[in-house]
Protein backbone atom coordinates (compact mmCIF):
# COMPACT_ATOMS: atom_id res chain seq x y z
CA UNK A 1 0.00 0.00 0.00
CA UNK A 2 1.84 3.31 -0.74
CA UNK A 3 2.29 5.40 1.74
CA UNK A 4 1.57 9.35 1.56
CA UNK A 5 4.55 12.07 1.98
CA UNK A 6 3.08 14.98 3.83
CA UNK A 7 -0.92 16.75 3.39
CA UNK A 8 -2.50 16.72 -0.11
CA UNK A 9 -2.68 19.34 -1.96
CA UNK A 10 -5.84 20.67 -1.52
CA UNK A 11 -5.13 20.11 2.41
CA UNK A 12 -1.79 22.89 1.35
CA UNK A 13 -3.96 25.20 -0.49
CA UNK A 14 -6.45 25.85 2.48
CA UNK A 15 -3.28 26.22 4.92
CA UNK A 16 -2.23 28.62 2.32
CA UNK A 17 -5.03 30.64 2.43
CA UNK A 18 -6.67 30.17 5.86
CA UNK A 19 -3.33 31.99 6.40
CA UNK A 20 -3.66 34.93 4.48
CA UNK A 21 -7.50 35.06 5.79
CA UNK A 22 -6.16 35.00 10.09
CA UNK A 23 -3.26 37.15 9.13
CA UNK A 24 -5.19 39.74 7.33
CA UNK A 25 -4.30 39.46 3.86
CA UNK A 26 -7.30 39.62 2.55
CA UNK A 27 -10.02 42.43 3.60
CA UNK A 28 -13.84 41.88 4.84
CA UNK A 29 -16.31 40.74 2.40
CA UNK A 30 -13.14 40.88 0.07
CA UNK A 31 -14.24 38.59 -2.90
CA UNK A 32 -11.73 35.96 -3.81
CA UNK A 33 -10.77 35.12 -7.58
CA UNK A 34 -10.17 31.54 -7.76
CA UNK A 35 -8.40 31.67 -11.06
CA UNK A 36 -5.92 34.87 -9.23
CA UNK A 37 -5.15 32.10 -6.13
CA UNK A 38 -4.67 29.26 -8.58
CA UNK A 39 -2.07 31.60 -10.27
CA UNK A 40 -0.54 32.58 -7.24
CA UNK A 41 -0.38 29.92 -5.04
CA UNK A 42 0.30 27.09 -8.05
CA UNK A 43 -2.12 24.99 -6.77
CA UNK A 44 -4.78 23.04 -9.51
CA UNK A 45 -8.68 24.38 -9.72
CA UNK A 46 -9.85 21.64 -7.52
CA UNK A 47 -7.54 21.86 -4.80
CA UNK A 48 -8.52 25.33 -4.64
CA UNK A 49 -12.32 24.85 -4.71
CA UNK A 50 -12.24 22.07 -2.18
CA UNK A 51 -9.82 24.65 0.24
CA UNK A 52 -12.42 27.34 0.17
CA UNK A 53 -15.50 25.01 0.61
CA UNK A 54 -13.72 24.19 3.73
CA UNK A 55 -13.23 27.39 4.81
CA UNK A 56 -16.54 27.97 4.14
CA UNK A 57 -17.61 25.28 6.13
CA UNK A 58 -15.72 27.12 9.30
CA UNK A 59 -17.62 30.26 8.14
CA UNK A 60 -13.77 32.05 7.14
CA UNK A 61 -15.26 32.60 3.98
CA UNK A 62 -19.23 32.40 2.77
CA UNK A 63 -20.34 31.58 -0.95
CA UNK A 64 -22.39 34.19 -3.20
CA UNK A 65 -24.64 32.66 -6.00
CA UNK A 66 -23.41 33.18 -9.30
CA UNK A 67 -20.22 35.40 -7.71
CA UNK A 68 -18.47 32.54 -6.16
CA UNK A 69 -16.74 33.19 -2.63
CA UNK A 70 -16.02 36.09 -0.54
CA UNK A 71 -14.12 36.77 2.96
CA UNK A 72 -16.58 36.93 5.79
CA UNK A 73 -17.63 40.15 6.85
CA UNK A 74 -16.86 41.71 10.42
CA UNK A 75 -19.96 43.15 11.67
CA UNK A 76 -20.55 44.80 15.43
CA UNK A 77 -23.60 42.13 15.91
CA UNK A 78 -21.26 38.90 15.05
CA UNK A 79 -18.36 40.66 17.37
CA UNK A 80 -20.46 41.12 20.33
CA UNK A 81 -21.99 37.75 20.13
CA UNK A 82 -18.72 36.17 19.58
CA UNK A 83 -16.64 38.02 22.24
CA UNK A 84 -19.40 37.12 24.95
CA UNK A 85 -19.52 33.18 23.65
CA UNK A 86 -15.88 32.99 23.93
CA UNK A 87 -15.36 34.51 27.13
CA UNK A 88 -17.83 32.42 28.60
CA UNK A 89 -16.02 29.23 27.56
CA UNK A 90 -12.46 30.54 27.48
CA UNK A 91 -12.77 31.60 30.95
CA UNK A 92 -14.09 28.18 31.95
CA UNK A 93 -11.25 26.56 30.23
CA UNK A 94 -9.10 28.62 31.79
CA UNK A 95 -10.40 28.86 35.37
CA UNK A 96 -10.45 24.29 34.88
CA UNK A 97 -6.80 24.41 33.66
CA UNK A 98 -5.87 26.93 36.54
CA UNK A 99 -7.67 24.48 39.27
CA UNK A 100 -5.76 20.98 37.63
CA UNK A 101 -2.40 22.22 36.18
CA UNK A 102 0.81 21.07 36.89
CA UNK A 103 4.23 21.70 36.54
CA UNK A 104 4.36 21.30 32.46
CA UNK A 105 1.44 23.40 32.54
CA UNK A 106 2.96 26.55 34.04
CA UNK A 107 6.19 25.76 32.06
CA UNK A 108 4.20 25.58 28.46
CA UNK A 109 2.16 28.85 29.51
CA UNK A 110 5.80 29.95 29.76
CA UNK A 111 7.66 28.82 27.16
CA UNK A 112 4.70 30.41 24.77
CA UNK A 113 4.60 33.53 26.25
CA UNK A 114 8.43 33.91 25.57
CA UNK A 115 8.34 32.89 21.96
CA UNK A 116 5.62 35.15 21.21
CA UNK A 117 7.13 37.99 23.05
CA UNK A 118 10.51 37.78 20.78
CA UNK A 119 8.69 37.47 17.45
CA UNK A 120 7.27 40.68 15.65
CA UNK A 121 3.48 41.42 15.25
CA UNK A 122 3.91 42.72 11.90
CA UNK A 123 5.65 40.43 8.95
CA UNK A 124 8.97 41.89 8.16
CA UNK A 125 8.48 40.66 4.51
CA UNK A 126 4.94 42.50 4.26
CA UNK A 127 4.16 45.72 6.58
CA UNK A 128 -0.17 45.08 5.61
CA UNK A 129 -0.66 41.75 7.16
CA UNK A 130 0.40 40.08 10.09
CA UNK A 131 3.76 38.28 11.20
CA UNK A 132 2.60 34.33 10.38
CA UNK A 133 5.12 33.19 12.77
CA UNK A 134 3.64 35.44 15.27
CA UNK A 135 0.09 33.95 15.04
CA UNK A 136 1.07 30.46 15.28
CA UNK A 137 2.69 31.26 18.28
CA UNK A 138 -0.07 33.29 19.33
CA UNK A 139 -2.44 30.37 18.85
CA UNK A 140 0.27 28.43 20.54
CA UNK A 141 0.36 30.71 24.15
CA UNK A 142 -4.21 30.58 24.15
CA UNK A 143 -4.01 26.78 23.70
CA UNK A 144 -1.19 26.54 26.59
CA UNK A 145 -2.97 28.96 28.94
CA UNK A 146 -6.19 25.94 28.73
CA UNK A 147 -4.28 22.76 27.72
CA UNK A 148 -5.00 21.98 31.70
CA UNK A 149 -8.99 21.56 31.41
CA UNK A 150 -10.36 18.58 31.73
CA UNK A 151 -12.79 18.69 29.60
CA UNK A 152 -12.16 18.22 25.94
CA UNK A 153 -15.63 19.49 24.33
CA UNK A 154 -15.07 22.90 26.24
CA UNK A 155 -11.62 22.90 24.37
CA UNK A 156 -12.75 22.04 21.07
CA UNK A 157 -15.56 24.87 21.37
CA UNK A 158 -12.64 27.04 22.82
CA UNK A 159 -10.81 26.47 19.39
CA UNK A 160 -13.25 27.12 16.74
CA UNK A 161 -14.20 30.25 18.78
CA UNK A 162 -10.92 31.08 18.57
CA UNK A 163 -10.44 30.65 15.31
CA UNK A 164 -13.09 32.94 14.38
CA UNK A 165 -11.95 35.77 16.91
CA UNK A 166 -8.38 36.12 15.03
CA UNK A 167 -10.57 37.21 12.04
CA UNK A 168 -11.08 40.46 14.35
CA UNK A 169 -8.00 40.25 16.11
CA UNK A 170 -6.06 40.90 13.28
CA UNK A 171 -8.16 43.66 11.85
CA UNK A 172 -7.11 45.56 15.39
CA UNK A 173 -3.29 45.86 14.45
CA UNK A 174 -3.82 48.09 11.98
CA UNK A 175 -6.14 50.62 13.78
CA UNK A 176 -4.96 50.83 17.53
CA UNK A 177 -3.29 53.90 17.45
CA UNK A 178 -0.93 52.45 19.29
CA UNK A 179 -2.88 51.94 22.52
CA UNK A 180 -2.58 48.87 22.74
CA UNK A 181 0.24 46.54 24.46
CA UNK A 182 -0.23 43.33 22.83
CA UNK A 183 2.74 41.79 25.15
CA UNK A 184 1.36 43.17 28.65
CA UNK A 185 -1.80 42.01 27.84
CA UNK A 186 -0.71 38.51 27.42
CA UNK A 187 2.26 38.26 29.78
CA UNK A 188 -0.82 39.60 32.91
CA UNK A 189 -2.89 36.34 31.72
CA UNK A 190 0.39 34.31 32.25
CA UNK A 191 1.21 35.81 35.20
CA UNK A 192 -1.99 35.72 37.21
CA UNK A 193 -2.98 32.12 35.42
CA UNK A 194 0.57 30.41 37.01
CA UNK A 195 0.05 32.47 40.12
CA UNK A 196 -3.15 30.35 40.09
CA UNK A 197 -5.43 33.71 40.94
CA UNK A 198 -8.50 31.91 38.92
CA UNK A 199 -10.27 35.57 39.51
CA UNK A 200 -7.59 37.88 38.61
CA UNK A 201 -6.57 35.02 35.35
CA UNK A 202 -10.22 35.53 33.97
CA UNK A 203 -10.26 39.05 34.55
CA UNK A 204 -7.06 39.54 32.27
CA UNK A 205 -8.42 37.39 29.66
CA UNK A 206 -11.76 39.43 29.72
CA UNK A 207 -10.02 42.77 29.65
CA UNK A 208 -8.10 41.75 26.60
CA UNK A 209 -10.55 40.29 24.68
CA UNK A 210 -12.77 42.92 25.64
CA UNK A 211 -10.30 45.49 23.76
CA UNK A 212 -10.16 43.91 20.73
CA UNK A 213 -14.10 44.81 20.58
CA UNK A 214 -13.26 48.52 22.00
CA UNK A 215 -11.18 48.88 19.12
CA UNK A 216 -13.02 47.64 16.31
CA UNK A 217 -16.27 49.39 17.64
CA UNK A 218 -14.81 53.00 18.22
CA UNK A 219 -12.69 52.77 14.75
CA UNK A 220 -15.68 51.55 12.78
CA UNK A 221 -13.83 48.11 11.59
CA UNK A 222 -16.91 45.95 12.37
CA UNK A 223 -19.76 48.20 11.56
CA UNK A 224 -23.30 47.74 12.90
CA UNK A 225 -25.03 46.33 10.61
CA UNK A 226 -22.83 44.40 8.42
CA UNK A 227 -21.84 47.20 6.45
CA UNK A 228 -18.06 46.67 5.46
Amino acid sequence: MAKTSGPSLSAQAYDRIRADILGGGFASGQRIKISDLVRELGFSLGAVREALSRLGSEGLVTAETNKGYCVARLSAEELDDLTETRLLIESECLSRAIRNGDLKWESGIVAAQFEMSRLPIIDPQDQSRVNPAWNAAHTRFHAALVAACDSPWLLQLREMLFVQSERYRVATVSHDGGRRDLAAEHRRIAEKAIARDEAAAVEALRAHLGMTRKILLETGVAPRGGEG
